[in-house]
């Protein structure tokens, strides 16, 4: 039997999409109700990291009216629990290594569908205070969440005037 500290990572990419109030975009999981999180993806083979932020933003919430204007500067790691792990991605992970990227949002709320990509992963969304993330995620993916709220928590106050 595979040890989980043997698996690797699934290399992804995260978006902390701020609108001009400073305000963080979630939106909740279809498939797990009460689960709010911001949009992530996969790094496909040879894509370039800040592409596939901007291609997850497309694809899980219908618009990449944004542009980037922090990223972390470490890769962030999260372990899935071991019954997770079994269903997600055929087990062959122990979780994901992300590299998050605070971007702005320049569209309008009326640009962003939840139902743009055949499959959607949501089915609402709302804008937060960035302080309320880490309460909002999943247990295990709570510490990186933190993490991602102490590297970005300058930019909450908004778009200065």
């Amino acid at each position: 039997m595979t040890k989980t500290s043997d698996l690797p990572y699934r290399l992804g990419v995260g978006a902390v999409l701020l609108n001009g109030a400073g305000q963080v975009f979630v939106a909740q999981r279809i498939d797990t109700p009460g689960a709010w999180q911001m949009p992530q993806g996969g790094i496909d083979k040879d894509e370039d990291p800040r592409l596939a932020v901007m291609r997850e933003l497309q694809e899980e919430i219908g618009t990449d009216k944004a542009e980037i204007i922090a990223e972390t500067p470490d890769w962030l790691t999260y372990d899935l629990p071991k019954d997770v792990r079994k269903k997600v991605w055929k087990g062959k992970y122990r979780g994901q290594k992300q590299k998050w990227y605070a971007l702005r949002y320049r569209g309008a709320d009326a640009d962003i569908d939840l139902e743009a990509h055949k499959h959607p992963e949501f089915d609402q969304w709302r804008w937060v205070d960035m302080a309320e993330l880490p309460d909002l995620i999943v247990p295990f993916k709570r510490d990186m969440y933190q993490q991602i709220v102490e590297a970005f928590r300058h930019l909450a106050g908004g778009e200065p005037s």
